[in-house]
């Protein structure tokens, strides 16, 4: 286990689990933090044997988001927030557009920032009990590290509006029925049931995860004309060129289980 002050980096193989380690203050999303896991995430990135990352918070929350006392002092130096805000962006976008699986493993309340670490990562999966939410008008605040342009894309413009505007929370049920959590487990069961569905996607080929996930992302980035032709071209080059979509196709044809390389 590596570890620093805010955060716990866990190496399990080809998977990592990375967590928010400040449990008494509901793993607020300080500025400290936020580089803690811009650093991470990094260091995740440079491990080509790593397929996948769980990220979860400890103690009774994923996060409570962003450190309302630090915000103030932010506030009255315009330079370092704007720096704060910065790293906050790039941290999330590094797990975005990471070559890694990212899986939210949802304990807890999860709001505001933690609400946009959520949107960042590629699955997602709630304990029975968990509070989902965007909460930053409930103090005054506006979603500044993604929030307000990924809920849209996840839920649709009117379900996000809601959620910003009321600063309503979600039982983990309500989340999944609007598509912000792909599955719902017992309390208890979550980090589970979280190893679980790493297992199951270490089953698949490597460059197939990747390739997925870039494909699926395109939308984020490109109009529907520009990513149907960027799929065009990047699902040639995969064909013709990884040996993983071949072995798969053999594999199929010779009623076996795929080798796929590791």
């Amino acid at each position: 286990m590596a570890g620093e002050a805010n955060t716990e980096l866990e190496w399990h193989g080809a998977w990592a689990r990375l967590a928010l380690a400040r449990p008494d203050k509901l793993n607020p999303l300080d500025w400290a933090t936020v580089r803690e896991l811009k650093g991470a995430v990094a260091t995740i990135e440079a491990r080509p044997e790593v397929y996948a990352v769980i990220i979860t918070g400890r103690g009774r929350s994923f996060s409570a988001g962003g450190d309302l006392d630090g915000y103030i002092n932010l506030y009255q130096n315009p330079d370092k927030f704007a720096a704060f805000l910065e790293d906050f962006f790039a941290m999330l976008n590094a797990i975005e557009v990471s070559s890694k699986i990212y899986i939210a493993a949802i304990n807890g309340v999860c709001v505001a920032g933690g609400l946009e670490l959520l949107l960042a990562c590629d699955l997602v999966l709630a304990a029975a009990s968990a509070k989902i939410g965007d909460g930053h008008l409930n103090f005054g605040q506006l979603p500044g590290a993604g929030g307000s342009q990924r809920l849209p894309r996840a839920v649709g413009l009117l379900r996000a509006k809601h959620l910003m505007l009321t600063g309503e929370f979600l039982s983990a049920a309500d989340a999944k029925a609007i598509g912000l959590v792909n599955e719902v487990v017992p309390d208890g069961e979550l980090d589970a049931a979280a190893v679980a569905l790493v297992a199951r996607l270490g089953e698949k080929s490597r460059a197939g995860l990747r390739g997925a996930k870039h494909l699926a992302n395109l939308m984020l980035a490109t109009d529907l004309a520009t990513g149907l032709r960027q799929e065009i071209e990047f699902v040639h080059r995969y064909a013709t060129t990884e040996p993983d979509a071949t072995e798969g196709l053999m594999a199929f044809k010779e009623k076996r289980k795929p080798a796929f390389a590791r």
